[in-house]
């Protein structure tokens, strides 16, 4: 199966490089269960995505983040534990790139799905006020 189209929404399986790993020299991060393609950039070549980690940790003082409600968790078939789409921290990366694994269980599939548009415009409208305040750290991979 061809990799999914990267556009906005789509929830993807990626080795996610917090900036924080980067900074203390990491050049691979870990492989999360799930990230999300916030931004894509079609017009240029190669493509590039800007791609946001989904974790289980809860934001802090440090970081913003956007709850995915339970029903949106299910729909996906992401796991039942509370996720948040973390806005303060990125990765920008070519489409398609090396970091993108299949979902568990579903070989040759990348993409878990979408997330509902009034989900993914709260997402975006979060990124884009830490990016407008600077407070989003990002990693070019």
């Amino acid at each position: 199966m061809p990799l999914p189209e990267p556009r906005p929404g789509l929830v993807i399986r990626y080795d996610y490089l917090w900036s924080r790993e980067a900074a203390a020299g990491q050049d691979q991060g870990k492989e999360r269960p799930a990230c999300l393609v916030a931004a894509m950039d079609s017009v240029a070549s190669p493509r590039f995505v800007v791609i946001l980690p989904i974790t289980h940790m809860p934001p802090d003082k440090d970081t913003v983040g956007v709850e995915i409600p339970a029903k949106v968790r299910q729909a996906l078939v992401l796991d039942d534990a509370p996720s948040w789409v973390i806005v303060s921290d990125h990765n920008v990366d070519e489409w398609p790139n090396g970091g993108l694994a299949p979902v568990p269980g579903r070989p040759g599939t990348y993409g878990y799905g979408f997330i509902p548009p009034g989900l993914f415009a709260k997402v975006k409208a979060k990124f884009l006020e830490q990016s407008g305040q600077g407070r989003s750290s990002g990693v070019r991979r």
